[in-house]
């Protein structure tokens, strides 16, 4: 059997303990066997449309967008169940574990969407779940911490390092070193070793594939930009992928700037970090001079990771994507905007795609232009966070 590519460009392979080699075989050689299976694909797309609720509408946004020649889209995939566009591979992931006869599944999460998401099919299709989680992303996303709990996961808290995704990411893959007989590592994102990142491309592209089709109903033409935020880089992937080949249809990454590109805290890997070996790929990793792992920052747990999916990194090297930053601040005021105008809370991942997009459209109001942005999940989750956010605002101008 034909085995897919391992590579983007010079970007991802399989940088993993030896052990673990014959699962990820195992994971491609079943993926290959399964993934145009139309059986498989029937109970897959029934999953999607009648649990998950697939597909998701396309939004005008007509409060935001007022005084300008501005039309801006929303991709609701905050709409899906649990709540984010995580869920879209996690029903494949899932099904696949199902076939390679894995009765256990080991996952991260960062902004807890992740989590949610696995908890739930784990929930659906009668499998066992642990979730790693870092101990400050537990505090910051508590809510969706006790909806994987009441879902039947385990959290197991993650305090090494800077106790946030990037760590939970490490704890979760030694897990599976040891248990992978039984076990499937779900990961979140289109990041890890080969053949995770096609994987979850493949699972992540419906929502292209559906804007696509909704934005030629609303307007007859595609759209001029299309925004989604980038940490790992599953949900830009998603809405990427179809419109790639396309090259009247610019497509923007938004990374975490965080307190500033500048500075030294943001999760900003694509804009700041350079080629390294990190999380079983290799892809632009934030390193200091001496090329260890340096901490990221970002007020969004989700974007709050040192290194991204090697597809992003391939587009940045072939310029088919661009990759720009929204600090903390500006992801904030987009987020409060987005509440305000159109009664829509968006995930603050989502947030700093949202401002880059209303970024410019205030710098050219008179330009005809239509832009869609990917709302990859609510941000119920985050409204401590930007409360706090504010309140310590007010204290440091008081």
């Amino acid at each position: 059997m034909k085995l897919i590519k391992s590579y983007f460009g010079d970007f991802g392979g399989m940088y993993v303990p030896q052990i673990l080699i014959p699962a990820l075989n195992q994971l491609e050689f079943n993926f290959i066997k399964y993934y145009k299976n139309k059986k498989f694909n029937k109970k897959l797309n029934n999953i999607l449309k009648n649990y998950a609720g697939r597909p998701t509408p396309l939004t005008l946004c007509k409060n935001i967008t007022k005084g300008t020649k501005t039309k801006i889209y929303l991709k609701r995939e905050d709409l899906l169940h649990g709540g984010a566009h995580k869920i879209n591979q996690v029903i494949g992931q899932a099904l696949l574990a199902k076939k390679m006869n894995k009765k256990e599944i080991i996952a991260e999460t960062g902004a807890g969407q992740h989590g949610v998401s696995v908890a739930l099919v784990s929930s659906f299709l009668g499998l066992k779940c642990r979730i790693y989680m870092g101990s400050k992303d537990i505090i910051r996303q508590s809510s969706n911490v006790n909806r994987m709990k009441l879902m039947g996961a385990k959290i197991i808290p993650v305090n090494k390092g800077s106790s946030t995704l990037k760590d939970a990411c490490n704890e979760a893959l030694r897990d599976w070193v040891s248990t992978y007989h039984n076990s499937h590592y779900m990961i979140g994102t289109t990041a890890g070793p080969h053949p995770y990142p096609t994987i979850v491309q493949h699972f992540q592209q419906i929502i292209g594939k559906e804007v696509k089709k909704q934005i030629l109903h609303e307007e007859g033409i595609y759209p001029n930009v299309i925004f989604a935020c980038v940490g790992g880089g599953s949900n830009a992937i998603g809405i990427f992928n179809e419109f790639i080949d396309n090259k009247k249809v610019k497509l923007i990454g938004v990374e975490a700037g965080g307190y500033g590109i500048k500075t030294s805290k943001n999760g900003a890997s694509l804009s700041s970090g350079k080629t390294g070996i990190y999380f079983g790929m290799k892809s632009f990793v934030m390193q200091n001079k001496y090329g260890q792992i340096k901490k990221s920052w970002s007020i969004s747990a989700g974007l709050d990771f040192p290194s991204v999916g090697p597809q992003h990194a391939w587009l940045k090297n072939n310029k088919e994507a661009s990759y720009v930053t929204i600090n903390d601040t500006e992801a904030v005021n987009a987020f409060k905007k987005l509440s305000y105008y159109e009664g829509i809370i968006p995930a603050l991942e989502s947030s700093h795609a949202i401002a880059y997009a209303m970024k410019l459209m205030n710098n050219n109001p008179s330009k005809k232009q239509i832009f869609i942005v990917n709302l990859s999940g609510r941000g119920d989750k985050d409204i401590d966070s930007v409360n706090n956010f504010c309140k310590n605002i007010g204290k440091n101008n008081e």
